[in-house]
């Protein structure tokens, strides 16, 4: 499918310099944020108490963010889970109170403020120490990925070229993470395995993105790296562009009408699916060719005694 009725002649590497000027300080104030505030981590990670209750009539999350106030519970995340009836409470774990104290207390809060017209579906406990291995764990998954990634990239193409897909990488992981920070949106393992998917995603568009410019070396007889890159790049961009737009319908549609138990997942995706279409252009064209590929880089290797053979009549 094109998206454009001719072939585009955007000269992409003419705007890297500019390009890469923003990406930095996109990912300076994105690093910045992550020192100095970290992430909102949500229950998963920090440990804690997750109650779900039900009412009898739709629920107005403002009344029940007021209750659990006036009980004690000013830090409580209040959330609808599947219907308007259905709510999910996200307690802080509290020195010198039992998981099982705490959730009691908070129950007893929301039933007081309803007049008893609230049922106490379930009760879950992470602790601090599950926490802390599943923020490990994370971590670990991700630098696996990036490990994985570096090596197939490296075999596939060519080392200049791994490194390349791996900055684009680390650029779109560290500006996602950075507007969680900066928004202070609740960081849970929803939004980790977005962040793994949109690693996965802007993966799969800078080898495209790849391939062609290898393959661009290998038939262009004329042509600096530059123009061949430009030249590569114009040619995958509808298939770039339609991919985006369409995965974004979706991912909008899932963030307006998902609710918010998936609201995290889906915007980190959105965020993600942006960031990775401008990163597979700019970001990881600009490093291959600031590493310096050439043509001869990326000729294939002729075997020993064929031009001997060649040569017989």
């Amino acid at each position: 499918m094109q998206l454009f009725k001719s072939e585009t002649s955007i000269r992409f590497m003419a705007r890297r310099k500019m390009a890469m000027l923003i990406s930095g300080a996109i990912l300076l104030a994105s690093l910045l944020s992550i020192i100095v505030q970290g992430l909102n981590l949500g229950i998963d990670f920090t440990g804690g108490i997750l109650v779900e209750v039900g009412y009898k009539k739709p629920a107005e999350l403002a009344g029940v963010r007021s209750a659990l106030a006036q009980g004690g519970f000013d830090d409580a995340m209040v959330q609808h889970f599947g219907t308007s009836q259905d709510v999910l409470v996200r307690l802080a774990p509290r020195d010198g109170m039992e998981s099982a104290e705490i959730s009691d207390k908070a129950y007893a809060a929301l039933s007081a403020a309803s007049g008893g017209g609230v049922e106490l579906r379930r009760v879950e406990f992470v602790g601090p120490q599950v926490g802390d291995e599943l923020t490990e764990q994370g971590g670990l998954a991700m630098l696996y990925a990036l490990i994985g990634i570096l090596i197939y990239v490296a075999l596939r193409f060519e080392y200049r070229f791994a490194l390349g897909s791996v900055i684009a990488l680390v650029h779109d992981v560290l500006i996602t993470l950075g507007i969680f920070s900066l928004l202070r949106i609740e960081f849970d393992l929803s939004v980790l395995a977005a962040i793994l998917a949109v690693i996965g995603y802007s993966l799969n568009d800078t080898i495209v993105v790849f391939d062609r410019i290898r393959e661009n070396f290998r038939k262009l007889r004329k042509g600096s790296s530059r123009e061949v890159i430009d030249a590569s790049l114009n040619q995958t961009l509808s298939r770039t562009l339609v991919t985006s737009l369409t995965t974004l319908l979706v991912l909008i549609a899932l963030a307006v009408f998902g609710g918010e138990i998936i609201h995290g997942f889906a915007l980190a995706l959105i965020i993600g699916v942006l960031v990775g279409t401008y990163s597979s252009i700019y970001v990881a064209s600009s490093s291959v060719l600031a590493l310096g590929v050439s043509k001869a880089d990326l000729m294939p290797v002729e075997k020993e005694g064929a031009e001997a053979v060649d040569a017989e009549p």
